[in-house]
């Protein structure tokens, strides 16, 4: 009976990880950072950017948490690839570090990270802003220590109000509840611990979030519930019905093993 027990918990869905639900269990302290156990919260933000002036500054916004001994203001640290706009200057007016180095997305994570100073990484991209009360979320879950070998991801919504931004959101749920497989625009929330010991964001051109959520694993991924709200502008630009085709379509061919740099060229 007991391991028929075990089996049914490990095939039950995992439930949305929420603040208010933590809260009545007792788990989220007074501190919303803290458990009796003392774990640790430091959280740290990763932002990869190349000429991000016009879209950064909203993103830096929705960040910023009130003063106040109840919860500590993150490290938020910008890794630049090379930008000629004002992305860097805009970045530290808004108390951000930043980090420049080599072009290209994975590099760029790989980078942020190493220069962080969290116990936590939260990797966001440029145009992706976390929704209200996030803080809160994702304070609960650093609290948990069973959170430590896992890593959480954001709602996939879009700044666009047209009813074909709300069937992609709904293909995307649907896609990260049956395959485990969040984006980038979703946000990633993660322990450095297990992030070292998974080996970090590789420097791939392309697909570097989907490597490594693969290595991280569906049954290590939680579900916030944290809106991840990110700019429609290339879906309008494209065509929602076009862009989504290519996606799905370099996907498929990046998980038959058609290498990222090939894929990058028809990106």
């Amino acid at each position: 009976m007991a391991e028929s027990r075990t089996k049914k918990e490990q095939l039950a869905p995992r439930r949305l990880f929420d603040a208010a639900n933590l809260e009545r269990r007792g788990r989220l302290g007074e501190t919303g950072g803290m458990t009796p156990t003392g774990t640790s919260t430091g959280l740290s933000i990763v932002i990869p950017t190349l000429n991000e002036a016009e879209r950064l500054p909203a993103t830096l916004a929705a960040l910023s948490t009130p003063g106040g001994a109840d919860r500590s203001a993150p490290d938020i640290v910008v890794s630049d690839g090379g930008s000629r706009d004002a992305t860097a200057a805009l970045a530290r007016e808004a108390g951000a570090r930043v980090v420049t180095g080599a072009k290209g997305r994975g590099a760029q994570l790989a980078a942020g990270a190493a220069a962080a100073s969290g116990d936590w990484l939260l990797f966001l991209h440029a145009d992706t802003r976390p929704g209200p009360g996030w803080r809160a979320v994702a304070d609960a879950f650093m609290a948990d220590p069973a959170n430590r070998q896992r890593a959480g991801y954001g709602r996939f919504r879009l700044a666009d109000p047209d009813r074909r931004a709300r069937r992609l959101e709904a293909r995307v749920a649907w896609r990260c509840r049956r395959f485990g497989l969040p984006y980038g625009d979703q946000g990633l929330l993660i322990g450095r611990d297990l992030y070292r010991a998974l080996g970090g964001y590789r420097a791939l051109p392309l697909f570097e979030d989907v490597d490594l959520v693969r290595r991280i694993g569906r049954h290590r991924l939680a579900p916030l519930d944290i809106d991840a709200v990110t700019g429609a502008e290339r879906f309008l630009r494209a065509g929602y019905h076009r862009r989504s085709a290519r996606n799905l379509g370099l996907l498929a061919l990046y998980l038959m093993g058609v290498p990222p740099a090939w894929l990058a060229r028809l990106y």
